[in-house]
């Protein structure tokens, strides 16, 4: 079976989606999943996870309800604010739903060491006791506390979001490098393939722009912490799906077809433990 790791739905509202500002004009839409069903099917990819794009309760349950009417959506990375006093209650109540597999905060927006936050990190350790994995969502500069994080909750499973959004088009590679290495030390921490073609130049990327990116996490996480993820339709301010996954075909071109199925689905399966 082949999954998308990372996808996200949305009916757009200026209010709600003000990160979307006036350059990207071509994702001031609505995205459904009738509208990424019938791509899957032409890239012959069974499945998907549908990851949190609102910071609220109310997005979960709409996400739910997505995912309970469409066959192909196998799992769903919502929030839970886990810095709230309530967090247990929340996660118990939400994590009752066969598809809610994660929790998922906009860190990259956050203070550069809100990772270790007391509270935050009160919230993390109430994770594993439902089976919930956590998503980071980080920039380079964040990078040393997700080291710290990950070292901390060794029992957790996390992970790595578009690979940390490093500056692909300024090719900026050395510090975040040496930071990625580090982070792929401990185990318990797995890297998506995604997001990438939004940190190059967006009108003029080629192949070769993100093989030395490519080449460090691979070589970082081996192939058994990798999964392929579309980030679409984010991906569409930079490129159409079917190029944003043969950029990935291409880089694992000469991989064996084993390693090809655990990139492209197994892994992803196990991660977030579901079961199809």
């Amino acid at each position: 079976m082949k999954i998308d790791s990372h996808q996200h739905f949305w009916k757009f509202n200026p209010l709600n989606h003000d990160w979307i500002d006036d350059t990207m004009s071509v994702i001031k839409s609505d995205f459904l999943p009738k509208d990424l069903e019938s791509i899957l099917k032409k890239n012959s990819i069974d499945g998907s996870i549908l990851v949190q794009v609102d910071q609220t309760e109310k997005e979960n349950d709409h996400l739910l309800h997505l995912a309970e009417q469409n066959n192909f959506i196998k799992a769903v990375v919502g929030w839970v604010d886990l810095r709230h006093k309530n967090v247990e209650e929340r996660l118990a109540y939400y994590s009752k739903n066969i598809y809610f597999k994660g929790i998922r905060h906009i860190v990259q927006s956050e203070e550069q060491d809100f990772l270790l936050r007391e509270d935050f990190q009160n919230g993390i350790g109430k994770l594993m006791k439902f089976n919930l994995t956590y998503d980071i969502l980080i920039f380079p500069n964040q990078l040393e506390s997700a080291i710290q994080l990950v070292k901390k909750f060794p029992n957790q499973k996390f992970i790595l979001d578009h690979l940390a959004k490093p500056d692909i088009k300024n090719q900026e590679i050395d510090f975040w490098k040496r930071q990625i290495e580090i982070l792929a030390e401990s185990p318990n921490i797995f890297c998506k393939i995604s997001g990438i073609v939004t940190e190059a130049n967006l009108n003029d990327w080629r192949y070769e722009d993100f093989v030395p990116y490519l080449d460090v996490v691979f070589n970082a996480f081996e192939e058994d912490r990798i999964m392929f993820g579309s980030d679409w339709p984010v991906c569409l301010l930079a490129a159409s799906y079917k190029q944003v996954y043969d950029l990935i075909l291409n880089y694992i071109n000469d991989f064996s077809e084993y390693q090809k199925a655990k990139l492209l689905g197994k892994n992803a399966l196990r991660i977030y433990n579901i079961t199809d």
